[in-house]
């Protein structure tokens, strides 16, 4: 088995190496690729190919890393954490589109201790530090009706020590590392150790009806609160307001400037220019 160079500065990532020389983290089966088209993509494949456990697929470097809205997300190897968690979460159907947010406060919860940075949740799925995207999270879900449940593949990405020059112009200032940040170089294998934790714990509260506890925790870390919003809804019509954080079900409340609250289901929210 080829053993990959996953040490820097004469420190290695061990956690990472066993991961990928025993093909398990912990008692989880773990999957890795080089180089790939798309974490997600790869795990929904196998899902409907006849996966039916918890599942990690991790990738050194993706080329056609994926995002909310069909965005891409750049992913260089060597550099950033890109991986996908298969869950088969024990909820009700109606109850899985707040995955996204359970999944913020377990990525917000795992930078955190890790990084020791204090981060941000920005509605529905980016992490970020003084306005900065650092992480971001894309849920899918796909039924597996042979078995009568659904799994919902969890793909989060983290600029771990991604130089800032990796990105493309038009994301100068937009974006940035925990490197970058903190000034402390994480291995990508203690990331993902946190990282699986802080999810199971979350999904423990979740799948046992708390997600109350775990949306008040997102809120503490709600980067656009009280900030003015602009979104396009779904007609395409450019909506401004100020937000009111999730409501009890995880849907973003915008009041906009008659005091009509709007519901945002979707799309890019953005904060908006005065």
């Amino acid at each position: 088995m080829r053993r990959w160079n996953l040490c820097v500065s004469g420190m290695c990532d061990t956690i990472l190496q066993q991961a990928i020389d025993s093909g398990r983290l912990g008692s989880i089966p773990f999957y890795w690729h080089e180089s790939i088209g798309s974490t997600n993509q790869k795990a929904l494949e196998m899902v409907r190919n006849g996966l039916f456990e918890q599942t990690i697929i991790m990738a050194d470097s993706q080329t056609s890393g994926r995002g909310r809205l069909g965005r891409s997300w750049v992913s260089p190897a060597g550099s950033g954490l890109y991986v996908s968690i298969v869950l088969w979460p024990q909820v009700a159907p109606e109850h899985l589109s707040k995955l996204t947010l359970v999944a913020g406060v377990a990525v917000n919860r795992a930078i955190n201790l890790e990084a020791t940075i204090a981060t941000m949740i920005k509605w529905p799925n980016d992490i970020v530090v003084d306005g900065k995207k650092v992480a971001g999270i894309l849920a899918e879900s796909t039924a597996v009706t042979s078995r009568g449940k659904t799994a919902v593949v969890l793909g989060i990405g983290v600029n771990v020590t991604t130089p800032l020059n990796a990105f493309p112009l038009e994301l100068s200032g937009r974006v940035t590392s925990l490197l970058a940040v903190s000034g402390k170089r994480i291995h990508r294998g203690v990331l993902l150790k946190r990282l699986v934790s802080e999810i199971a714990m979350q999904m423990e509260l979740f799948e046992g009806g708390s997600f109350s506890t775990i949306l008040e925790e997102w809120k503490r870390r709600d980067a656009t609160l009280g900030k003015r919003l602009h979104w396009l809804n779904s007609t395409k019509q450019a909506i401004y307001g100020v937000s009111l954080g999730p409501d009890k079900d995880g849907r973003l409340q915008v009041r906009d400037a008659s005091g009509k609250v709007h519901e945002v289901l979707s799309g890019d929210v953005t904060l908006a220019e005065y």
